[in-house]
Parts: C-alpha cells; structure tokens; sequence
C-alpha cells in the first residue's frame, strides 16, 4: 500500500515527518494522514515524494519496477571468428595428417621421436600442440557468443 510505502521510505531516509513536509512543500498534518492511509497524495506531491526517496513512481505507488534494460552484447569483430575457425581446422587437419603419416609411415614417428631433445617424445608434443591450436580456435569462436 502507498501509506505503507511512505512510512517505510520516510523512516529508511532517517526523516521525521516534519523534515519530510518541509521537503515536498505540503504539511506535516499531510504527512500523518498519507502515512496514515486518511488520504492521498496528488499527482505532484507524488512525483515529489518520489524525487525525494530518489524512486520512480511505479515503485512508489508499489507498481512494478521496470527491469533494467540488458546491456547491449558486446559486438565481435568478424576476423576473431575467422581466425578462431581458421586455428581449430588447422588443428583438426594437422591431427589428421599426423594420424594419417602414423599409419602409413611409422619410421617416420620413430625419427621425430629420436629429434626430440625433450623428455616428451617429438609425437606428444605435436599432438600437444595440435590440440592446442584446436583449444584456441575454439576460444576465440564461443567468446562472447
């Protein structure tokens, strides 16, 4: 109720019923007798009540307050997306060609296991980096989507 609502608004703002009067230019009388549900306020005490509380008038006249309108998405420049899809297919086709070289010349995952001088063998770390560059493609597709 708007006699509820004024008391509760009037109480929060630590303002005595005088102070409000004073600051919507009516009575303290007047104050009592909203607050009291006697009578209500016009249309002006109202917008003044709710410039005072710092409320629209639909949360003051306890209508639903409108929901704040969703910040605007975020726009994508078109070559994110591109390079995105660009990284995970090269990726993709690095992992196949890789597979596909595995089947039909296994001599040659032996040479590039015994090139590595990293403790991963050389065929984990191109797979590793395979399936990062798919990771990355994927990242920059789904950002922010």
């Amino acid at each position: 109720m708007l006699s509820e609502k004024i008391y509760t608004l009037r109480r929060k703002s630590g303002l005595s019923q005088e102070q409000l009067a004073e600051k919507i230019g009516v009575s303290r009388q007047a104050i009592s007798k909203w607050e009291g549900g006697q009578s209500t306020p016009e249309l002006e005490k109202l917008k003044a009540l709710s410039e005072c509380f710092q409320i629209s008038l639909d949360e003051l006249t306890g209508n639903q307050p409108t929901p704040p309108k969703p910040d605007p998405p975020v726009p994508r420049s078109p070559g994110e997306s591109k390079a995105g899809i660009f990284l995970c297919l090269l990726g993709a086709v690095s992992l196949l060609l890789f597979g596909l070289l595995t089947v039909l010349r296994p001599s040659s995952i032996d040479q590039l296991s015994e090139s590595s001088m990293i403790t991963l063998n050389g065929t984990g770390i191109l797979i590793a980096f395979f399936v990062l560059l798919m990771a990355l493609g994927l990242l920059l597709i789904l950002r922010k989507r």
